[in-house]
């Protein structure tokens, strides 16, 4: 287990489902003990899901990756265009 997996999901809860689609995705860059971290999050209508993704040795390429990873989650995503 990365540093990353450690921090970002010791709030989680591993019962926590949401019913309907997803409305929004969005990732995040954070630096946690010497990696960068890649988080993603999911929006519905009655909670948001955030996991972490995966941890880079530099930001650049945890920078990305992210950008990389939202365009994948995007095309399911119903409605228009997010971006």
């Amino acid at each position: 287990m990365s540093p990353c997996d450690e921090a970002a999901n010791e709030n989680e809860r591993p019962d926590q489902h949401f019913a309907g689609p997803p409305l929004g995705v969005d990732t995040f860059v954070r630096h946690e003990r010497g990696r960068w971290c890649v988080d993603i999050a999911v929006t519905f209508a009655d909670g948001v899901v955030r996991r972490t993704v995966g941890d880079y040795p530099t930001e650049r390429q945890a920078t990305i990756a992210a950008a990389w990873i939202r365009r994948g989650a995007d095309r399911d995503i119903d409605g228009p265009v997010q971006g």
